[in-house]
């Protein structure tokens, strides 16, 4: 039982870093896409990530940067 809670507790705190650093969680993507888009297909992991990473820095010749 003490395990589960550390376990937990762990998992927690892993995600929230991810939050903090910008690294979205795969996961609730695709629990929301399964819940509220069913009929699109589900990006692959890397797909996603790749997506997420251009979103946030810029990517297919856009510069979102000041320098």
């Amino acid at each position: 039982m003490l395990y589960n809670k550390m376990n937990l507790a762990l998992g927690q705190l892993v995600q929230s870093l991810r939050l903090m650093v910008g690294v979205p969680e795969y996961s609730t993507y695709v629990e929301h896409m399964r819940s509220t888009h069913p009929e699109q297909v589900i990006m692959s992991y890397e797909d996603f990530f790749r997506e997420r990473q251009e979103a946030r820095y810029g990517g297919k010749g856009r510069h979102n940067r000041c320098c």
